[in-house]
């Protein structure tokens, strides 16, 4: 299966394979998490309009701003005041999908959510983040800071994030805020 833009914009006014092609070449972190739960189940969650709400342990607030076949954009309110917007920019229904963030106006981050079925009461899901933090520097002036100070701070946010949508989805109870430890940039 394909996955469909959505959205239907150029980004910087680059088209979306320029644009995508220009994140790819940025530091990345990623994590996975093996959820006892159907592939569908999964994707049935983490597609749903404001999931964050029930899922993310930093979220004050995820409402969407539009949500349909067309489009896929809301707004995420972390604990720590800092509000961005998630705009998905493919959207590979049972899949995963593709979105930028950020703070509106503001530098984007491209993060990527996939999931992989590994039985019928199991799915893997990855979320993988090319961060805009120390993007603008060549990739050999960033590689100290991004392993030292950057991708340590997002892989504990990845792990927490995931570890909410385990929690959600095996309890059927919304995670706590904070409930891993708080975290420095969104707590």
């Amino acid at each position: 299966m394909t996955a469909t833009p959505t959205g239907g914009q150029a980004l910087n006014g680059k088209s979306m394979v320029e644009q995508h092609n220009l994140y790819m070449k940025r530091h990345s972190v990623s994590e996975s998490l093996v959820i006892p739960v159907a592939k569908l189940d999964l994707w049935q969650e983490i597609s749903r309009p404001g999931s964050l709400n029930d899922t993310h342990p930093f979220c004050r607030s995820n409402k969407a701003v539009t949500w349909n076949l067309e489009e896929h954009k809301d707004e995420l309110v972390y604990l720590s005041g800092l509000t961005f917007i998630r705009q998905f920019v493919t959207w590979n229904e049972g899949e995963g999908y593709q979105l930028i963030i950020g703070e509106k106006g503001g530098s984007q981050s491209f993060v990527k959510w996939d999931i992989e079925s590994l039985s019928s009461t199991e799915a893997k899901l990855t979320i993988t983040v090319y961060p805009y933090i120390l993007a603008r520097l060549a990739k050999v002036l960033s590689f100290l800071p991004f392993h030292i100070f950057i991708k340590p701070r997002l892989s504990s946010y990845l792990k927490s994030v995931l570890r909410g949508h385990n929690h959600y989805l095996t309890t059927g109870k919304p995670v706590p805020r904070n409930h891993w430890g708080s975290h420095p940039w969104f707590s």
